[in-house]
């Protein structure tokens, strides 16, 4: 059951629903990380049991140096870390005992670890379909390797040829490989014929597990919300297959990268050191790289979160080699123009603004024009602004909700760490009296179902009322982010049946007719 109309922006005024966000990385798995199989179904019984209509995710696409999903190597392909090994065993593509020869940290994901191991599963995996076993799966994966091929082709040559050369940047690797000249590429592919069909059929295996997943969740009534980064990665096959959409030198180096001035999280501002998009050329060519990008998501998800909005209107530039954002100015991007060609393109616009951060006028104003709803965080509100737009009295309805994002800390650390006078106003906004003490997390849950915003999220991090251990990322650090895991003890029983009588009493419910409070743990702790 895909979402009816009512689901998509613009969200009518009498929409009312919830979820909440948690990356697939994140799920509780054997295997050392969450993926797209049992656990992720598992999860979503949860949700449907709980009254949700909606799980958000963040960017599932290859990570890079770091993990971030937000600094992938392709905007089109999947993580390998995703596939589900019990699914490839379900397939005979794997047989049970390839499977249990590591144990791994439940609360947290070892990437040195579970790199090797994925890695290991899926080389067994494709060493099985090329000998023969499931040979009735020849056809589906001949077939995506065509329908895909204006992506796959160049992705699956990108990853060969980073593993032939250590996982150097790809402006480290000859200069002919660089420059794409023909006949190194022709070379290069003969060369690497076995890495690049492998491959292929990695991206199959995760794109065939991931429309499973999302039948299912329709099919219990839940939604997917994805994720969109404004920007990709320096080191992608986006930037390596099509430098003429990027402002790039002579030498194929950014002239210009991404970032944000200073603000909340940080006070130099944030260097991303992303390439900029060359917006002339993309709309020369009516926007068909981003419009693509953008089917390629919707086949996975039903709505899509884009990130950095405001880039949309003005990205700020910095100059290649700075050493902070703070000489960085923006520059204007292709505005509304680009989402009346998407909107031709893909027929509507299924998109949620996050409209976060140095917001200016006109920011708003294309996003009300295309009647996109925003997001609004309440971790935000309690600077003793009336004019807050975070604040619950400023909603307009179609506006999504959260108490706070990946990149925020968990609420109940937020709470611990706020300033003497914002604990102060988020008493009075409670009507607390002074001193009195608030559990934050199912404070601001309440705050953000009860308020007018169409849709209301929380990272289950809030439901939980987690610590600072449970942080997903610290914008700025390298170290330690994108790591975190839900143990499976901790998906308490109690937690959730609160949540669906908030959700009820909120008028934000979709319940399935036969469930019944207290039989949560009974039905899905089956996985």
């Amino acid at each position: 059951m895909s979402p009816d109309r009512a689901k998509l922006p613009p969200f009518p005024q009498d929409y009312r629903a919830s979820g909440l966000l948690m990356h697939v990385t994140s799920l509780p798995s054997p295997y050392g990380i969450g993926d797209l199989g049992p656990a992720a179904m598992s999860w979503i019984d949860r949700l449907a049991m709980a009254g949700q209509s909606w799980w958000q995710v963040l960017p599932l696409g290859p990570t890079g140096y770091g993990n971030s999903p937000y600094q992938s190597l392709s905007s089109f392909a999947a993580n390998d870390l995703l596939v589900s090994p019990e699914w490839l065993i379900e397939d005979k593509l794997l047989r049970a005992g390839d499977c249990q020869t590591h144990s791994f940290a439940r609360d947290k994901v070892d990437y040195a670890a579970v790199i090797p191991f994925k890695k290991g599963l899926l080389e067994k995996a494709w060493a099985n379909f090329k000998a023969g076993v499931r040979p009735d799966l020849r056809p589906e994966y001949e077939q995506f390797r065509y329908d895909q091929a204006h992506w796959l082709e160049d992705y699956a040559l990108f990853r060969a040829l980073k593993e032939k050369f250590g996982g150097a940047y790809y402006l480290e690797w000859p200069a002919d490989l660089v420059e794409r000249k023909a006949t190194a590429l022709d070379r290069v592919r003969r060369e690497l014929t076995e890495q690049i069909d492998q491959t292929c059929f990695v991206q199959f295996l995760l794109f065939r597990q991931g429309k499973r997943l999302r039948a299912y969740a329709n099919t219990k009534g839940i939604s997917l919300i994805g994720d969109l980064p404004f920007f990709v990665s320096p080191d992608s096959s986006d930037v390596w297959s099509n430098p003429e959409l990027f402002l790039l030198d002579e030498k194929y180096r950014p002239q210009a990268v991404a970032g944000v001035p200073p603000d909340y999280f940080s006070a130099t501002g944030q260097l991303w050191g992303n390439p900029v998009y060359n917006w002339d050329t993309l709309r020369e060519t009516g926007y068909r790289w981003s419009i693509s990008r953008l089917q390629a998501l919707l086949s996975q998800f039903d709505l899509i979160r884009l990130d950095h909005f405001r880039a949309f209107s003005a990205a700020w530039h910095v100059p290649a080699g700075a050493l902070t954002a703070q000489s960085g100015k923006w520059i204007a991007g292709p505005g509304a123009d680009f989402f009346h060609a998407v909107r031709g393109g893909l027929g509507g616009l299924p998109f949620i603004a996050e409209d976060l951060g140095v917001i200016t006028p006109d920011v708003y104003a294309l996003r009300d024009k295309f009647h996109l709803p925003g997001m609004r965080v309440l971790q935000f509100a309690f600077d003793g602004m009336a004019d807050n737009p975070n604040l619950p009295d400023n909603f307009e309805s179609n506006t999504v909700v959260y108490t706070g994002t990946h990149d925020n800390a968990t609420t109940r650390t937020w709470l611990e760490e706020l300033p003497d006078h914002q604990r102060q106003v988020l008493l009075n906004y409670m009507k607390r009296h002074s001193g009195e003490s608030v559990d934050a997390a199912p404070a601001l849950m309440s705050l953000a179902w009860s308020s007018v915003a169409a849709i209301a999220i929380t990272p289950l991090q809030d439901l939980l009322n987690l610590g600072s251990e449970a942080r997903m990322n610290v914008p700025g650090h390298l170290e330690g982010n994108w790591t975190w895991r839900c143990p499976r003890e901790l998906l308490s029983d109690h937690a959730f049946e609160w949540l669906r009588d908030l959700t009820k009493n909120s008028n934000r419910s979709v319940l399935p007719a036969t469930s019944k409070p207290g039989k949560l743990l009974e039905t899905v702790s089956r996985n």
